[in-house]
């Protein structure tokens, strides 16, 4: 089993930042890419960044800019340094992690964690 937790989500005031943190554990061969996500009040979930196992990341266009994705060393744990921060960004943000299933990672599954709340006021 696979476990993912985010954590750093905060009420802060408009121009401020924050930095989200997730990580995953238990029985993990190998990490293909992790992902964070948000979804806004009757909204759909939308895809921010990733990084991937060697680093490689990319942006989406709501987080380019203003959000920074990176990780630890041990790989299983991500975080989302987002600044300048606008009531707009207010969400519940996800993690999503790409376990591998073989040591190839030809094949992965994903595992989400359960969110996180950021609120920005204005």
């Amino acid at each position: 089993q696979v476990q993912v937790v985010e954590s750093g989500g905060a009420l802060v005031q408009a121009g401020e930042s924050l930095r989200l943190s997730c990580t995953a554990s238990g029985t993990i061969p190998g990490i293909h890419a992790m992902s964070w996500y948000r979804q806004a009040p009757g909204k759909q979930r939308e895809l921010l960044a990733g990084i991937n196992s060697v680093g490689y990341t990319n942006y989406q266009a709501p987080a380019k800019g203003r959000f920074i994705i990176s990780r630890d060393n041990t790989g299983n744990t991500v975080y989302l340094q987002m600044n300048s921060l606008k009531p707009e960004d207010t969400a519940v943000y996800y993690c999503a992690v790409d376990v591998c299933l073989t040591s190839s990672c030809g094949t992965f599954e994903t595992y989400w964690g359960k969110g996180t709340l950021v609120t920005i006021s204005s």
